[in-house]
């Protein structure tokens, strides 16, 4: 998606360099081995299978395996996503990733669960689904793990290697990890004489949003804020508040409690009675999210809330990054900070799993994840990427790129669904009454958490 402000990328050379080749595990080496021995030794009745000549000559060498990956990627990071591709199938000649691009994350995981059903699988895909692995829909990765000495699980982001486990086995591995931030415009803030040092509440903000707005002809014409549509950024305001879904002991959702109604209830205000800040909803894939963004690059809004992974589709000549804010008393903001997981479905062969694991080991090298944290705004996944000389290098002339490690670092957990999906479908639709229909917090809310309590009581029993 090519939109006139989103030809400004970050600042700097990207470093998308072939690295250097890993071997073949020594297993599959042997596999190849002997497969090619007894070919040449039976040789061939059709004449098409490659043998020793009468000459003498070598035999044709084995082809390169080809494999799917699907990712849900659009705009600046389907574009790198497919650099990183061409990057890694120029840096070996063992395996061939041929990249499918869907819409978004939910398309990819539609398509999935089709495919599964048709036995005819990619053999990687960046999407991730505790439920379906417990299903066996998923292999396990931990004897490729095993097998690969430098694999080094310790320098890896444990919280975001711990979000791949199921029941203790490693299905999905960590590509990047993102966390929700807050992008303004600089000269917005600077007209209204606010300073964004100032906003470490939600308070704060709401009133900075009230100062900035414009009215004509009885309508908004330049909104203070733009929240994302969805429950996400409001559920991120409420674990700032220290509101929680489940309870302690995980039998009763909490989603109906005062931290949550005081929360979404303000952010209806906001959005309907005050009209302050506006939410784009609906649309093909991620349709919304850039409407969204346009408005601020457009100068129709002074901010919004997205994801750290924006930053690769941002110009930071205009736009500036700061955390989420808190709430008054309760400390620092602690949105959630989650990886963005690949897997190998468990239909497809040993020989392709190998591959996707090769691929995906390519991706989390410490240059590359550093790169790809550079190149979109992402988060790397390797601890060793911090001290990578061309991050370090980045991260002084380009500060917005410390503003999700910041944040990632005092951030809450992903919520795992035991129902397999229905608390958050729940939330989704509560969401949806709030931000587009305009309904009370606590009407919405109230209903989202008896057809939670429902679902969770019925998985329980």
């Amino acid at each position: 998606m090519e939109k006139g402000w989103m030809n400004a990328r970050f600042i700097g050379k990207s470093a998308l360099e072939p690295g250097r080749k890993r071997s073949w595990k020594s297993g599959m080496s042997l596999l190849l081995a002997a497969s090619f021995t007894l070919l040449s030794a039976c040789g061939s009745q059709s004449g098409d299978t490659p043998s020793a000549s009468a000459s003498g000559a070598p035999a044709e060498s084995a082809k390169p395996v080809e494999i799917e990956f699907w990712y849900g990627l659009g705009g600046n990071l389907g574009e790198n996503m497919k650099k990183r591709i061409d990057a890694f199938n120029a840096s070996q000649d063992e395996v061939i990733v041929k990249g499918i691009a869907q819409a978004d994350y939910g398309e990819t995981e539609q398509k999935l669960q089709a495919a599964i059903a048709s036995n005819d699988v990619p053999a990687a895909v960046l999407s991730s689904n505790s439920e379906w692995a417990r299903k066996g829909y998923y292999a396990s990765l931990d004897e490729l793990i095993a097998a690969d000495p430098e694999f080094k699980s310790e320098d890896f982001v444990q919280t975001f290697l711990d979000q791949g486990k199921v029941d203790g086995k490693q299905y999905f591995l960590p590509m990047y990890g993102t966390t929700q931030i807050m992008y303004y415009r600089k000269d917005a803030l600077e007209a209204s004489g606010i300073d964004p040092a100032g906003l470490t509440t939600w308070e704060a903000l709401g009133e900075a949003a009230a100062k900035m707005s414009k009215r004509e002809s009885g309508k908004t014409s330049f909104y203070g804020w733009e929240p994302m549509w969805g429950y996400d950024n409001m559920a991120d305001a409420v674990f700032s508040r220290g509101g929680t879904i489940l309870s302690e002991d995980g039998k009763t959702v909490t989603i109906d409690s005062p931290e949550w109604v005081e929360t979404w209830e303000q952010f209806r205000k906001w959005i309907h009675d005050d009209k302050i800040m506006r939410i784009h909803s609906g649309g093909q894939g991620w349709e919304y999210w850039y409407k969204t963004i346009d408005d601020v690059m457009k100068n129709k809004a002074a901010g919004y809330t997205g994801s750290s992974g924006d930053q690769g589709d941002l110009d930071f000549g205009i736009v500036a990054a700061m955390e989420q804010p808190g709430w008054e008393g309760a400390g620092a903001g602690k949105p959630v900070a989650s990886a963005i997981q690949a897997g190998i479905p468990a239909k497809a062969s040993a020989e392709q799993r190998q591959a996707a694991f090769k691929w995906f080991t390519y991706f989390m090298e410490t240059s590359n994840t550093a790169d790809w944290s550079m190149n979109t705004g992402y988060i790397a996944v390797r601890q060793s990427a911090l001290e990578d000389p061309a991050f370090k290098a980045f991260s002084e002339k380009n500060p917005q790129i410390e503003v999700p490690l910041q944040q990632a670092s005092h951030a809450s957990s992903p919520f795992q669904d035991p129902t397999g999906g229905k608390i958050t479908d729940a939330l989704k639709i509560a969401a949806d009454e709030v931000q587009i229909n305009n309904v009370p917090a606590e009407k919405a809310l109230k209903e989202a958490q008896q057809k939670a309590q429902s679902e969770l009581d019925r998985v329980s029993k």
